[in-house]
């Protein structure tokens, strides 16, 4: 029986992917709606492709001409246009591949309407994790990981009472062999030229200063119901190694592929079942030239440890790590400020914020805005803007 699927983000990376996988997996798949950002000519191209019965974009303006091109066609727009995607009633899997905190409200809307989800949204859980999961829980809903880290342990976990340690790999980015002052000069081109993976330019900048895998850190807290004691990063250049698992006896099960983000994309489409589906180069033991295994240097990429400590903090606190971090990243990508600004910014903010525990949604969201326009305040007084 096909699944109905809602693909929050079509145009991104993890969006164009995923479209990348259902053609592959030949008839398995209705794309029931899409939803994208500014980039109407590819979203036009998958309308004509894909058949959706509904589609939301950012502005009226782009609704407007949508609906004009396609008179037959469900076209929303802005956050209400995501919810309204989220909780399509056909829909049986929800795709969350928005960037930033616009995965939020959705996701929770898709949960609330008891659709399963199949999440490329970190911050979703960064803002809200404990909300996120309690929601899921209350109204039986999975949450499947996509991120390739969360999504090797998803593999690999088949007895949650025997497990020790997560380990969550990290390729260690571009800088991992530079040193600190070499980092602090860095340029946008430098940043962005990740040496295995291709993604989009915020998880990039987040790679680069490894505040991403700390992000991810608080994403497999939450996921898996973990402490952060009994989560190690571990960076492994390779990246063959995408995450594993430690159990009490001191066995470790890993999940082992080349870099790809189709596997795991098919695996929460799919689960709980495997299917050949789209065809990815399989890992070559023989061909392995090595794999190599290092600690984290916390002085050079201190993101890392800020992270790990707003997720021990609890409530709020990564609301405002989350914030004070891609505004602070967008202001690199815009040629304001250094790249070594980015860490000193969001160090500053995160400083001075008390945080709220056990906050609701409305606070979160709330706070979530107070915190980035504290941020670009603080941009604007080191950039000099009035």
């Amino acid at each position: 029986m096909k699944k109905n699927i809602v693909i929050l983000g079509s145009t991104g990376s993890i969006g164009t992917q995923t479209l990348e996988v259902i053609d592959a997996l030949d008839n398995n798949f209705n794309v029931t709606a899409l939803a994208a950002g500014s980039n109407i000519s590819l979203l036009s191209e998958q309308i004509e492709k894909y058949k959706p019965k509904s589609v939301s974009v950012k502005t009226n303006e782009d609704a407007q001409k949508l609906k004009f091109k396609y008179p037959d066609l469900n076209v929303y727009w802005g956050e209400e246009g995501l919810s309204e995607l989220a909780q399509i009633e056909d829909a049986n899997l929800i795709m969350v591949a928005l960037s930033g905190k616009h995965g939020l409200k959705p996701t929770l809307k898709a949960i609330e309407n008891k659709k399963d989800i199949a999440l490329a949204n970190k911050e979703t859980l960064v803002m809200a994790g404990d909300m996120v999961v309690h929601k899921a829980k209350e109204y039986g809903v999975k949450i499947l990981p996509v991120d390739s880290e969360h999504s090797a342990i998803f593999q690999c976990l088949n007895n949650q009472k025997a497990l020790k340690y997560l380990i969550l790999t990290s390729s260690g980015g571009p800088f991992r062999n530079k040193s600190y002052e070499e980092i602090k000069k860095a340029d946008i081109k430098s940043v962005l030229n990740h040496p295995n993976w291709s993604m989009g330019k915020k998880i990039t900048v987040d790679s680069a200063t490894l505040m991403n895998k700390g992000l991810e850190v608080i994403e497999a807290h939450h996921l898996f119901n973990i402490d952060y004691d009994n989560i190690k990063v571990v960076i492994h250049p390779q990246s063959y190694i995408h995450s594993a698992v430690e159990y009490c006896d001191g066995s470790i099960i890993a999940q082992i592929g080349k870099p790809s983000m189709h596997i795991p994309i098919q695996y929460a489409l799919t689960y709980p079942d495997r299917l050949e589906g789209i065809e990815t180069e399989s890992f070559d033991f023989t061909k392995a030239v090595k794999f190599e295994f290092y600690e984290p240097d916390y002085d050079k990429f201190p993101s890392l440890k800020l992270a790990i400590e707003a997720g021990k903090c609890g409530g709020t606190a990564t609301t405002c790590l989350n914030a004070a971090n891609e505004e602070s990243v967008l202001s690199f990508l815009a040629g304001k400020i250094k790249f070594s600004d980015i860490y000193d910014i969001t160090k500053k903010v995160y400083d001075s914020y008390k945080p709220i525990l056990n906050p609701s949604i409305e606070q979160i969201l709330s706070e979530d805005d107070k915190i980035r326009k504290q941020t670009i305040e603080l941009i604007n007084s080191i950039v000099g803007v009035k």
